[in-house]
């Protein structure tokens, strides 16, 4: 999956636990693992702006694009021509 969710880097930056950061958010620990594991399909913007809230980032710092290996394959082809 293209998207990334980076929760556990900001997790280890404030040394804050799952279960704490859930409580916080309002969401379940449960919800905070379907997250870290990129098995999410969607995330409200309201969870989001939570998560940054209790973070204190951005939403970029939570989110990260990156291409597979599909896309690097067509974006070179479409170089060499």
């Amino acid at each position: 999956m293209p998207i990334v969710v980076r929760i556990d880097v900001q997790l280890a930056k404030r040394k804050m636990s799952v279960g704490e950061f859930a409580k916080r958010v309002g969401i379940t620990p449960a919800n905070v693992a379907v997250l870290k594991n990129g098995r999410a399909k969607a995330v409200r913007f309201s969870t989001l702006e939570a998560m940054c809230r209790v973070l204190d980032c951005q939403p970029g710092d939570l989110l990260e694009w990156v291409p597979d290996d599909s896309e690097v394959e067509d974006q070179a082809g479409a170089l060499r021509t």
